[in-house]
């Protein structure tokens, strides 16, 4: 590392010089205070800057064999995936991820859409995505690609078909099984067709991993790690109302907030500490959370399927402990990028299949922490928002699907109205 030179040792000559140079650093700056004040005065507005910032994202993982697309097939056939956007834009990018094949797989052709109803799509706004120029990409495993920027009108909470034409696909599926929203399979090419009738329905997303949209640069992105309650078990199919998208609703509300795009990093079934369905949390972090793109925010709602395994007294309490160590190390190195994190309190499973006396212990130490510590930017009290008064180790009866775990459409509009808006201008 360079030292810098004494004050002493700088020649009478090095100080002239020195001084013109400020004195035109600050001649330049008043010349550009000038030239905004005229400019302003004649009404012209100089353009803001734009940044790409994530609008949609899911989580990928490697499809188990319960949840591998239906007959016929992705290879040579043509599938339509509906997903809605959080923040709007006029111009987008779409990205797809092969992480988990073994195998390449080959988009033939790519087209996107407004979906308007089931399968069909608004045709005047169909338009084909293109990839360094090319309709055709071929995704090598373990990668994912981008397409080149579309010029796409694109209102906030939009629902998009993006249908896929594939050639050859991968045994070992990337997708996002718990899409809470119904995919569309037919035999062939079939990307302009309008109305996809006689479809093969299945409830799960293959391959598309994200969408980004260019914003005012004022605008981010807030990411929410979690598991199935965020990936929206107990919401409504193909009604988008997971707590994420109640979250998203809101900010679009709010002037002050409407550009903040909601990112869903959840998955059903997912472990922080190790792999259970998904890869962990923290194996994950980097991929779904450091990421994305232009995240300033993260949620972690995360944990419950940790101490939920966890067996045995002494097996609860090093769970709980190492969730904590855990979550200190996802805000260690969520700050050290400037994002700022905010804990979510673990929800009650009283009743559940989870239920034992030396796990709830294990909730009440991690939401004590989350709580507590000072580690976290802020605190969402999930827990508070919807455990029962009567009964604060359960759920509230109206937020409870009746497995006692997963809150119902109630619970996920709850849990969105628990968000303090404030935390995200």
């Amino acid at each position: 590392m360079s030292k810098q030179l004494p004050i002493q040792n700088i020649t009478p000559f090095k100080k002239t010089r020195h001084l013109f140079l400020l004195l035109g650093i600050l001649f330049g700056f008043a010349l550009s205070f000038v030239v905004m004040c005229h400019t302003s005065h004649l009404g012209v507005t100089l353009p803001p800057s734009e940044v790409w910032v994530g609008t949609w994202s899911t989580a990928p993982q490697l499809v188990e064999p319960s949840n591998l697309p239906p007959k016929p097939g992705l290879s040579h056939n043509t599938l339509r995936q509906i997903v809605c956007v959080s923040i709007g834009g006029k111009r987008l990018r779409v990205r797809f991820s092969n992480e988990f094949g073994t195998t390449p797989v080959t988009l033939d052709i790519v087209h996107l859409a407004v979906s308007t109803n089931g399968s069909a799509i608004d045709p005047a706004t169909d338009k084909e995505l293109l990839f360094n120029g090319k309709p055709t990409v071929t995704i090598v495993p373990g990668t994912t690609v981008t397409s080149d920027p579309l010029d796409f009108p694109l209102e906030p909470r939009t629902k998009l078909a993006i249908t896929i034409h594939f050639g050859e696909t991968s045994p070992d599926v990337t997708g996002h099984p718990g899409s809470r929203t119904t995919s569309y399979l037919l035999s062939g090419n079939q990307v302009s067709s309008v109305d996809f009738a006689g479809a093969v329905k299945t409830d799960h997303w293959y391959i598309i991993n994200g969408i980004d949209v260019i914003a005012d640069e004022s605008a981010g992105a807030v990411v929410v790690l979690g598991n199935s309650i965020t990936d929206g078990r107990g919401s409504g199919t193909n009604k988008q109302n997971r707590w994420p998208d109640q979250l998203a609703i809101r900010l679009l509300q709010n002037p002050e907030t409407r550009n903040v795009g909601v990112l869903n990093m959840g998955i059903g079934g997912n472990c922080v500490l190790r792999d259970c369905l998904g890869p962990s949390a923290l194996s994950r972090f980097e991929r779904d959370v450091l990421n994305q793109t232009r995240v300033r925010w993260l949620i972690i709602l995360e944990g419950i399927n940790d101490i939920g395994q966890a067996q045995g007294k002494e097996g609860a309490e090093a769970v709980a402990a190492n969730l904590i160590s855990a979550y200190e190390q996802m805000i260690d190195h969520a700050h050290a990028k400037g994002i700022k994190v905010y804990g979510a309190t673990l929800l009650p499973f009283g009743g559940s299949f989870y239920d034992t006396p030396e796990r709830e212990s294990a909730r009440q130490q991690v939401n004590e922490w989350i709580r507590t510590s000072g580690r976290f930017d802020a605190v969402i009290d999930m827990d508070l928002a919807l455990r029962d008064p009567e009964n604060p180790l359960r759920l509230l009866p109206t937020a409870d699907t009746g497995d006692h775990l997963h809150p119902n459409e109630t619970g996920h509009q709850m849990m969105g109205d628990a968000v303090d808006l404030s935390l995200f201008k």
